[in-house]
C-alpha cells in the first residue's frame, strides 16, 4: 500500500523502525507497569460470583428463553412462514412445514403449521430479530430469568417443539389474566 493510498475505516496507522532506547530494550520499565496493574486488581472487589447460589442481576432488555406462543384457544400461531429463519443472523433456527388435516383443526391455528421446529442454542445469540420477523407473533423471547443449563452433550441444546411449544396450561391462564384486565 503506498502512502498516497486513504483508508475508508480512518484507523490505519503508520508503522515506524525505530530503534529502541536501552531502557526499552531491557523491559525493565515495561514489566514494573504491568506489576502495577496486577497489583491495583488484586485489592479491588472480586468479581466471581458462587453461581448457582448466587446469580447476577439481568438487565431490563434482557432476552431469555425462547417461546412458541398459543392462541386465546390454545391453538399454536406459528404457520412456518420461514421468516423468523430467514432473519437469524447466526441460522439456528430451522422447520419444516405440514399441511393441517381436518381433525387436527384445534391444534394449529391455519392450515400450514410447522410439523418441526428447532432452534439451536448453541448457534443462537439472542438478537431478537425473529421475534421483530414472525408475522403472527409466534416467538417470543421471554422476560424469564432463566439461563440454560449445562449439559455435556450437544444435542440437548437443539430445542425442539417439545421445548419451545408454550404449555397449553399457561396459555389459558394468560388468557383468563387479559379477560379480567
Amino acid at each position: 500500500m503506498s502512502a498516497n493510498t486513504y483508508s475508508l475505516s480512518g484507523r490505519k496507522k503508520t508503522v515506524s523502525d525505530k530503534k529502541l532506547t536501552w531502557t526499552e530494550k531491557i523491559y525493565l520499565v515495561a514489566i514494573f507497569k504491568g506489576m502495577m496493574v496486577t497489583l491495583k486488581h488484586m485489592f479491588k472487589k472480586k468479581v466471581t460470583i458462587a453461581y448457582p447460589e448466587q446469580t447476577r442481576p439481568f438487565s431490563d432488555v434482557y432476552r431469555g428463553k425462547h417461546t412458541l406462543m398459543r392462541d386465546d384457544e390454545g391453538r399454536e400461531r406459528c404457520t412456518a412462514c420461514g421468516l423468523c429463519a430467514l432473519s437469524c443472523p447466526a441460522e439456528a433456527i430451522s422447520m419444516k412445514a405440514a399441511e393441517r388435516k381436518p381433525e387436527e383443526m384445534h391444534l394449529y391455528r391455519e392450515e400450514k403449521y410447522a410439523e418441526i421446529y428447532e432452534i439451536n442454542m448453541l448457534r443462537c445469540i439472542f438478537c431478537g430479530l425473529c421475534e421483530e420477523a414472525c408475522p403472527k407473533q409466534a416467538i417470543y423471547l421471554t422476560k424469564s430469568k432463566q439461563i440454560a443449563k449445562a449439559d455435556m452433550d450437544r444435542e440437548n441444546f437443539i430445542f425442539g417443539k417439545d421445548k419451545l411449544v408454550m404449555p397449553l396450561e399457561m396459555a389459558i391462564e394468560n388468557t383468563k389474566q387479559q379477560n379480567k384486565a
